[in-house]
């Protein structure tokens, strides 16, 4: 059992969980601090840890992807919750995909019972004192009160931006004399669920949605909103252009009935057939349930219903969630946070998650791992790790809390989220001019670094190990 005084997680998403498991794992005893019940979000709908809001979808699964390298360095760095969600993971072709209430279920259930983590149902209204080893991971969704505390703290108003979540409907309730299963470029088995539009549909169907009522929103203003260029409302992609939804979620390349008859000779029936495809991921492991892919958005649910509805395959579904949206705040982290996401002027106050301005669930997972392995070894009195910067968390991680990114902008007020891609990678030695064949060579490079740096520190610790085993 742990003499150490308690290492703070305050927020039980996936950041705060993945911190509270790598600090308990180093024999270090954790108070788990979330609101939810006793006070609830905007957004979340459960007590779960872990709830996935958005998506269900962890992103590309292959290594050679951004995203999917990013979860193979977790794996290799014994996450926990990329564990529970490649062991509910549910047919996504290319993609990590989860059946979300039973990730969320599994993850609490595990974290609940380990010996060394208490859980504390209760809502953090201030930040604890600066002796106390504390991991920040309230995400997006931070409390009003705490968030007015931090801001004090930082002396920085918050950043925000807007997101929002996709409907979910049931899968009975799909016409299949209209839409069909299939993966795109037939990779991988017939994973989603695709409902095709000709050229009329789609400009019929596009010009509801810019004609749509909008939800009102506490503190939204519709004229002057930002946000994130990676999950656009599906009515705001509709107004940047009348392609721009036809080269985005709802692109046609690469899908194809065979009902239509031979794909080798597509040409002209492709446009009459499939000029835009809506595509739908299963949500649940039975497949009951599934959310249409990139139509995150802020119609009112009337709206939704009635415009959703438009869509071949879908003029009777039956919908289980309407999609939300609901405001994200971050820090301006590089004037904040060191590359160990340790706070520059309270070395004992870590932040970690979407807070920290990494965008993506993945994202999220890495900056609580290396936020919860570092308070461990604060307590220990080990130095903190900074992870290499070819790894894909080291990058990440170093955009968040570089100086020099703000410096080499007009405007200081000029940080946005970051999705991990492999354009925050250092250039390789070599220049490769095939893009299959360049990430994966910055696969190899990252996931060897990845494993030196883990031989180095375990070989170098003699109190705990890196990373907790």
């Amino acid at each position: 059992m742990s003499t150490h005084k308690p290492i703070k997680i305050i927020g039980a998403g996936l950041a705060g969980s993945e911190a509270a498991w790598q600090v308990a794992q180093a024999g270090l005893s954790v108070q788990l601090i979330e609101m939810r019940p006793v006070k609830r979000s905007p957004a979340h709908h459960t007590n779960e840890f872990g709830e996935l809001v958005c998506s269900n979808s962890f992103g590309a699964l292959s290594s050679d992807r951004a995203a999917g390298l990013l979860q193979e360095e977790l794996r290799k760095l014994n996450s926990l919750v990329i564990e529970v969600a490649d062991q509910h993971s549910v047919p996504a072709g290319g993609a990590l995909a989860v059946d979300r209430a039973q990730f969320s279920k599994i993850l609490t259930q595990t974290i609940s019972e380990h010996p060394l983590i208490t859980v504390l149902r209760q809502e953090q209204k201030s930040l604890p004192k600066a002796e106390e080893i504390t991991v920040l991971a309230t995400g997006p969704l931070t409390s009003e009160e705490l968030g007015k505390d931090l801001r004090r703290f930082t002396g920085i108003a918050d950043c925000h931006f807007f997101d929002a979540a996709s409907p979910i409907v049931v899968g009975e309730s799909i016409d299949f004399t209209k839409a069909f299963r299939a993966s795109r470029y037939d990779k991988g088995d017939a994973d989603y669920i695709n409902c095709p539009m000709d050229k009329s549909q789609y400009l019929e169907f596009r010009e509801e949605l810019l004609n749509a009522e909008i939800a009102d929103l506490k503190d939204f203003d519709q004229n002057s909103a930002k946000y994130f260029e990676g999950c656009l409302p599906i009515e705001e992609l509709a107004r940047r252009g009348e392609d721009t939804m036809r080269y985005g979620p709802l692109k046609p390349i690469g899908l194809w009935d065979k009902r239509w008859g031979d794909v080798n000779q597509k040409d002209v029936r492709l446009q009459k057939r499939a000029y835009a495809v809506v595509q739908l991921r299963q949500e649940d492991l039975k497949g009951r349930l599934w959310n249409l892919v990139g139509f995150q958005t802020n119609l009112k649910w009337s709206e939704q219903k009635r415009i959703l509805r438009m869509i071949p395959g879908l003029e009777n579904a039956e919908f289980v969630r309407f999609g939300v949206m609901h405001r994200n705040t971050f820090l301006e982290s590089p004037k904040l946070l060191r590359s160990t996401l340790q706070f520059r002027n309270r070395s004992k106050l870590l932040a970690a998650g979407q807070i920290t301005g990494t965008e993506g669930y993945v994202a999220a997972i890495a900056g609580g791992w290396l936020a919860g392995t570092n308070a461990a070894r604060l307590a220990v009195g080990l130095d903190p790790l900074t992870l290499p910067a070819t790894t894909m968390i080291g990058a990440l991680i170093d955009f968040v809390s570089n100086e020099n990114y703000l410096k080499s902008k007009k405007s200081e007020t000029s940080f946005q989220p970051m999705p991990a891609n492999f354009g925050l990678l250092p250039e390789l030695s070599i220049r490769i001019k095939s893009k299959r064949i360049r990430y994966g060579a910055y696969r190899d490079r990252a996931l060897n670094d990845l494993a030196e740096a883990t031989h180095k520190n375990i070989s170098n610790d003699e109190k705990t190990s890196f990373p907790p085993r």
